[in-house]
């Protein structure tokens, strides 16, 4: 997608280094010092590049235009369905606390047995030693099975995941709407289903001062697909009536709606920060200073 990734236009032959070698990541963030090593990292470069590039690519494009899915997005698609039928299967136990429904380690634990299979899947034969490492980033992406919890490092993860997919050359530069549309959005429908059946904690919120509980790209890459909208501004996505005539074009009102149907009362006090964006003159200006504060983060 960048020039750091190898997919101008190869076929996975080529795209494919016949000498990688892969390895189980492990955690290299481990002190504040670790950060600035972090930020000066190929990996960093990889990963920005990625949401920048996706970001670029579905810009004033609705969710529902016409694109192509090639073979590795429907496998990934049918990856995202098993998951959700695994939720199906787990219902929530009865418990005394009302929050972190303790089914979700069950669920999980089918995961962490099941994620290298599932990976392999999506994978070519000749990539198959990718598997185990690929698989820790999807393992990463659904939350964390001590806790209970769910939250933006968590998405990351997933980014991360599919940024591993492009690297191997399963995903190509053409995926790109396909990546976000399909593959992305359906991410984040079963992530609100383990949200609200498990009823999961946000995890590292910041309370009123986040973005979201849960999200934060959906927002970055909602708001490129709304610039040059003829008619739909910021002020608009605090309006129910906009929301519910436009969220299946709009992965920012899609948002908006989900944020809408958990919690109650008045919008300026729950979710502070998006009041305040709904304030900023264009979408291109909000677009520049979510990716600004997703950097900070």
């Amino acid at each position: 997608f960048t020039s750091s990734l190898p997919l101008s236009g190869t076929s996975e032959e080529e795209a494919a280094p016949l000498q990688q070698s892969f390895m189980i990541p492990r955690k290299e963030i481990n002190v504040v010092s670790d950060m600035a090593k972090w930020k000066r990292s190929q990996a960093y470069a990889d990963y920005m590049g990625f949401i920048l590039t996706l970001n670029e690519g579905v810009r004033g494009k609705k969710l529902t235009c016409q694109y192509r899915v090639s073979e590795a997005v429907e496998k990934l698609l049918a990856v995202l369905d098993t998951l959700d039928r695994w939720i199906e299967e787990t219902p929530p136990v009865d418990q005394p606390s009302r929050f972190g429904n303790k089914a979700f380690r069950t669920w999980y634990a089918r995961l962490d047995q099941e994620a290298e299979k599932l990976v392999a899947t999506v994978l070519p034969k000749q990539l198959a030693a990718a598997a185990p490492e690929v698989a820790v980033y999807l393992k990463e992406s659904v939350g964390n099975s001590t806790r209970i919890d769910y939250g933006t490092g968590h998405e990351a993860a997933f980014a991360a995941f599919l940024c591993c997919l492009c690297k191997l050359g399963v995903l190509r530069v053409d995926d790109q709407l396909g990546i976000v549309f399909r593959v992305f959005n359906r991410y984040l429908e079963v992530m609100r289903k383990l949200q609200k059946t498990y009823r999961m904690e946000p995890a590292g919120s910041q309370g009123v001062w986040g973005l979201d509980d849960f999200q934060f790209l959906p927002f970055i890459w909602g708001s490129s697909q709304l610039i040059d909208h003829p008619s739909l501004e910021p002020r608009h996505f605090v309006d129910e009536k906009v929301v519910n005539e436009n969220h299946k074009d709009f992965m920012f009102l899609e948002c908006i709606l989900f944020i809408t149907e958990m919690k109650t009362g008045p919008f300026a006090e729950h979710s502070n920060q998006l009041w305040n964006i709904s304030a900023v003159p264009s979408w291109s200006k909000v677009n520049q200073g979510l990716i600004r504060m997703y950097k900070a983060e």
